[in-house]
Order: C-alpha cells, then structure tokens, then sequence
C-alpha cells in the first residue's frame, strides 16, 4: 500500500521515506535504470518497506521531483524571515541551481517515468514560478531590484541553469550565472 500524503507518518517511517529519497537523488542521478532493490539496500529498508511507500519506479521518480520543488517552492519565506530581501533572493536563486542539477540528473528517470502510456504527468513549475513572484515583488518593494521584473521574466534569465550539466563543475558557473541575473536585476534601482 502507498502511502497517502493526508495521514501522517510515524517518524521512523518518516525517516525511512526521507532515507529513501535521498539515496534515490544520488543512485537515480548517477544511473537513471538503478534496480530499485539496491535503493531499497544503499538506503537500508527491505523490499516491504521500500515498495510501502514507492510502489514502482514512476511514483519514486516523480515523488524524488515532487519533493525537490516543494523545497524551493517553500523556501523563499523562510528565507525572508531571516534575511534582507536581495540575501533571500541570491540564497533562493543558489537553491533553484541546485534543484536545476538534480533534475538535470534526473532527466532520463524522469521522462521514462512520465511517457509510459497512461503514465503519471510531470509535476507543473507552478510553485516555483510563484516563489520567484513573492521575492521578486518583496525585492521590488524594497527598492532593490528594477521595477516591473515579472517571475516569467526571471525564469527566461535564469535558463542558462538547464543548460549546465551536473557531470561537469557546475558550481563556479551557476553562481558566475546568477550574479550576472542579479547583477541586471539591480541595474537602475535607486540604490545603484
């Protein structure tokens, strides 16, 4: 039986689905057609445990997807309560690299994941794209980025970040990338 994502897991369970999770990003990452049982063993759970919560390659994939984007999609406010608005930008646009490399890695797990016929769908980038909103209107409020950036705007400025791939160093050229976004972001701000 899969678990529903209304009940509440006991926390070992938790802490197995989390261990699972994470060990499926690394192994999936590295090879996307990883037997499902050397996740299940690298991650320390049985086979019951493991098809308990992911009952097939599809809905380990799409929830590994699901997971990432709901932490960048959450993260910006959390971010704001802690820093200043340009900070809580910079920080988030570090994070959606991340999540950019992952998915990245991804990819081949992802599309064999979703074009099965009548497969699951891809998640929509909707929740990101509503995170890039809040910390681009909190930036523009506060008078630290050019008025009128719209997140689609962003979103298209940041692209380059799918176009890094995760074999290579991609750190130093994410973060050369995004200070430049940045960098045009705050062009013509009265602060600059």
């Amino acid at each position: 039986m899969q678990h529903s994502d209304n009940a509440p897991l006991r926390s070992d369970a938790q802490r197995n689905r989390e261990r699972i999770l994470d060990v499926a990003v690394a192994e999936l990452t590295r090879c996307p057609d990883v037997p499902l049982s050397a996740i299940a063993k690298k991650a320390g759970v049985g086979q019951g445990t493991f098809y308990r919560n992911f009952p097939n390659r599809e809905a380990l994939v799409l929830e590994i997807y699901r997971h990432e984007m709901r932490q960048v999609a959450e993260s910006p406010a959390q971010l704001l309560e802690r820093m200043s608005p340009p900070e809580a930008l910079r920080a988030w646009m570090d994070r959606l690299a991340e999540f950019a490399m992952t998915k990245a890695g991804l990819a081949d797990a992802i599309r064999l994941a979703t074009s099965a016929p009548g497969g699951p769908a891809k998640p929509s980038p909707t929740p990101v794209t509503d995170a890039a909103d809040l910390l681009l209107r909190t930036n523009e409020e506060a008078g630290t980025i050019r008025p009128g950036v719209t997140a689609d705007d962003f979103m298209l400025a940041i692209a380059g970040l799918w176009q890094i791939t995760p074999a290579e160093d991609w750190r130093p050229r994410a973060t050369r990338l995004l200070d430049i976004v940045m960098d045009g972001l705050r062009a013509g701000t009265p602060r600059n």
